[in-house]
C-alpha cells in the first residue's frame, strides 16, 4: 500500500511518500513551470510513486480552493487561477486511490496537531509565514476547514496602521506587510540589495539594518493579528513556522512585544507564541496526514 503527499505552494511543487521512516531525502521538489503545470505535477507524482500501486493521496494547496469540488485556484499559478480540478486529475493517474484535498493552512494545522507543538492542545493556531501566509485553526482538537475549505486565510486579516494594497483587492492585509514578496519589496525600496527571502532572513540575523527593519515590521504586524485572533478563538497557544519565522530576534522580539501590548484580557495571560519545529514541512506533512486518514477511511 503506497500513500503520497503533494504540496502545491507559491514557491513550487513537492511530493513524497507517506511511510514510516520517510524523511526529507525522499521528497522531490520542482519550481512551478511557466506553462503545462499539470504535466509537471503529474510527472512529479509518478516519479515519487515509481511503479507502486497508489492507494491514497493527500494534497495541500495554496488557496483559494473549493474543497467539496476538488478544485484549486492558487494565486501564483496563472494557468490555474480560474480553477483546476486537481482531485479529478490525480484520481485519473491513480485510479484506485482515495484523494483528499485541503488548504495548505489546514494541513499546517493537521501537521502540528499530529507531529508538532499542538499535540497536547485542544485549541490552537498554527501559522506558516513564507512567501504567503496561511494558518490552521484548531478548536476542540479538530482543525477547522470552513464552509468552502478556505478557513485559515490569515494572510488577509487586516493590520491596524498599515494600508498597502493587496492583490486580493483589499488594503492593509497581513500579507502586504509580512509575506515574502512584501518583505522583499519593502527592503529593496529602502536600499537593500539582496535577491531572495532566504538572503533577507539571513542578513537580518547578522545585523543588517534594513533587513532587520523589514522583519521588525513583519513581526509587529504578526503580533497585532495574533493579539486580535487569540481573544476571538479563546486560545492560549500559537505556533509560527515557515521561512520568515526562522529570522531570529529581528522578527520575534517585535512580535512578542506586540502580543504583550495588545493581548491584555485576563483569559489571555497564559498566551504562548512558539516557533514551529517542523522546519517548513508543515503543509506536506499535513498532506501526509490527509493521505493516512483517507487510507483508514
Amino acid at each position: 500500500m503506497t500513500m503520497l503527499a503533494l504540496e502545491i505552494g507559491p514557491e513550487g511543487l513537492a511530493a513524497g511518500p507517506v511511510a514510516p521512516g520517510a524523511d526529507d531525502e525522499d521528497i522531490q521538489r520542482i519550481p512551478i513551470p511557466a506553462t503545462d503545470v499539470w504535466d509537471a505535477c503529474r510527472d512529479l507524482l509518478l516519479d515519487v510513486a515509481k511503479d507502486d500501486e497508489v492507494t491514497a493521496v493527500g494534497i495541500a494547496s495554496a488557496g483559494p480552493i473549493d474543497m467539496g469540488a476538488g478544485v484549486i485556484a492558487p494565486a501564483d499559478i496563472a494557468e490555474w487561477q480560474t480553477g483546476f480540478g486537481i482531485v479529478e486529475a490525480v484520481q485519473k493517474i491513480f485510479p484506485v486511490a482515495t484523494v483528499r484535498l485541503a488548504l495548505d493552512g489546514v494541513c499546517v494545522g493537521l501537521a502540528e496537531r499530529t507531529f508538532g507543538a499542538t499535540q497536547t492542545a485542544m485549541d490552537a493556531l498554527s501559522i506558516s509565514v513564507s512567501h504567503r501566509i496561511t494558518a490552521g485553526v484548531m478548536v476542540g482538537g479538530f482543525v477547522v476547514v470552513g464552509r468552502t475549505g478556505n478557513a485559515g486565510h490569515i494572510g488577509h486579516a487586516l493590520v491596524p496602521g498599515f494600508d498597502d494594497p493587496c492583490e486580493c483587492g483589499g488594503r492593509g492585509c497581513l500579507e502586504t506587510v509580512a509575506g515574502g514578496a512584501a518583505l522583499l519589496r519593502w527592503a529593496r525600496s529602502q536600499g537593500w540589495v539582496g535577491n531572495s527571502l532566504g538572503a533577507l532572513t539571513e542578513t537580518a540575523k547578522v545585523g543588517d539594518e534594513i533587513a532587520a527593519q523589514a522583519l521588525g515590521r513583519a513581526g509587529t504586524a504578526l503580533g497585532l493579528v495574533i493579539a486580535s485572533v487569540a481573544p476571538l478563538l479563546d486560545i492560549d497557544l500559537v505556533v509560527v513556522g515557515g521561512q520568515v519565522a526562522q529570522s531570529g530576534p529581528a522578527l520575534w522580539r517585535p512580535l512578542a512585544a506586540a502580543v504583550a501590548t495588545h493581548a491584555r484580557l485576563g483569559f489571555l495571560t497564559g498566551l504562548r507564541v512558539l516557533p514551529s519545529e517542523l522546519e517548513g514541512l508543515g503543509p506536506l506533512a499535513g498532506a501526509g496526514v490527509l493521505a493516512m486518514t483517507a487510507a483508514e477511511g
